[in-house]
């Protein structure tokens, strides 16, 4: 069968450069709407962290909202709101990243904004802040992981899948040991280690006058000094696979059984994880995969089924799996059937109509992505950061599409073998819990 009839894919133009200070610059310009997109990466999070001191990446996702030198606390959010915008900032294991989407007519506030507290940050960071900061991730961590159903599903796996020496080791919001044991000379002295310029990238996307741009970017970020001494990582390489199965059963207060499923996996950037994200879709992209068709509509053993290709840098990537277990049926032969399906993907090569279909997902999701102003700066952003390469804009959509059913078939018999899963099954307690959480039990 012929693949289908593609769109052409918007090609993005854009300008790369450095500053004096060593901040990455990349502007495109579109003048499709008034609007303009600005996207800062900083090559730092929870896995630049070290033993002690976890948490702090993502405790300074808040803080950059709490003042800077010239901005009052809180004044940011309402500045850019106040101009029509919006933003907000996201920490992950690899980057932590801030995002202001605004009026063309208002981009200079915006680039102001950033600068202000990239420079000035400590100036307005105080131990009143900082425990206030502290008390929101804490709540964060409660509604998020703790006191929600089935919460600590990803973290869980995560511990399974990275050995605890390794970076990738902890969760992003970290302990809350280490963080009521933060000083204020322990904060500064990581926002001086990684907020810099030489750590970051800027992107500007939109309804820009490139020139006018470059010269705001000079004028607020140019005199913001380097850090002089951004630690190197190390050696984070691993095994590709784990080597044994690895399982855990969790007892919570959850309505229903389910199944979390993890494997080791190639990292971003690596042809075999562009053909986990192809396979991901043959196997769980809608009512017409495999395991949607198998567990919810034709056996009726699984309300829902899901899988999360997670795309990460140093030594390992994830691919994590979820089913909720029907009421009534037997947790192991839910179990019994996802995996089934995920081996056979590695045992038959999948039919031209399934691959078909899942370039057409794909191709649908990128193109849609594509037309924003703020995914385009994010992603320029990225893959900057990551590759050193942000033309890889230009380049993904076509990895993807290039994937055929030889490389899916390789890359799930390398990926989906029982050495190297691990299996979290949350079941429903018989007593009560107590308010801080359920009861965990290895099995």
């Amino acid at each position: 069968m012929e693949d289908l009839d593609r769109m052409t894919a918007p090609h993005v133009r854009f300008t790369d450069e450095r500053l004096a200070n060593r901040l990455r610059l990349i502007v495109s310009e579109d003048h499709l709407a008034p609007v303009v997109a600005v996207c800062i990466w900083y090559d730092v999070g929870s896995r630049h962290e070290v033993p002690g001191k976890t948490g702090f990446a993502h405790l300074f996702e808040h803080v950059m909202f709490q003042g800077s030198g010239h901005v009052a606390k809180a004044e940011h959010m309402a500045l850019v709101q106040a101009a029509g915008g919006a933003a907000n900032g996201t920490t992950f294991l690899y980057r932590t990243n801030y995002f202001e989407t605004v009026p063309s007519h208002q981009l200079e506030l915006a680039l102001w904004l950033e600068a202000d507290r990239m420079a000035t940050l400590l100036d307005a960071l105080n131990q009143e802040n900082l425990d206030n900061q502290r008390d929101v991730v804490k709540n964060e961590k409660r509604s998020s992981y703790d006191n929600r159903p089935y919460g600590a599903w990803f973290h869980k796996l995560q511990g399974h899948l990275f050995p605890p020496e390794h970076p990738n080791h902890h969760p992003t919001i970290g302990s809350m040991d280490d963080l009521d044991a933060a000083s204020l000379d322990d904060v500064s002295t990581f926002f001086r280690t990684y907020y810099a310029p030489n750590n970051a990238v800027l992107s500007i996307v939109g309804d820009v006058d490139a020139t006018q741009a470059r010269a705001w970017v000079e004028r607020y970020f140019g005199e913001i000094p380097a850090s002089p001494a951004i630690p190197s990582l190390g050696d984070v390489s691993l095994p590709p696979i784990l080597g044994a199965e690895k399982r855990e059963v969790v007892v919570d207060r959850v309505p229903l059984p389910r199944h979390f499923f993890g494997f080791r996996a190639p990292v971003l950037g690596d042809p075999r994880f562009d053909a986990l994200e192809v396979a991901a879709q043959i196997l769980a992209g809608g009512k017409g995969s495999r395991l949607h068709r198998r567990l919810v509509r034709v056996e009726r053993i699984a309300q829902d089924v899901a899988i999360y290709p997670v795309g990460l840098v140093g030594g390992a990537s994830m691919v994590a799996g979820q089913a909720t277990v029907r009421p009534g049926v037997d947790p192991a032969v839910v179990e019994r059937a996802f995996e089934e399906e995920l081996e056979r993907l590695g045992r038959e090569p999948v039919t031209d109509d399934e691959l078909v279909r899942a370039r057409g997902l794909i191709e649908t999701y990128e193109l849609e992505a594509l037309q924003r102003v703020d995914e385009r700066a994010d992603r320029l952003s990225m893959f900057a950061t990551v590759f050193d390469d942000p033309d890889v804009i230009n380049r993904q959509l076509d990895r993807y599409l290039a994937v055929g059913a030889a490389e899916i078939q390789a890359v799930a018999a390398e990926v989906f073998r029982p050495d190297n899963r691990v299996v979290v099954t949350y079941v429903p307690a018989t007593e009560p819990a107590a308010a801080t959480g359920g009861e965990e039990t290895a099995a």
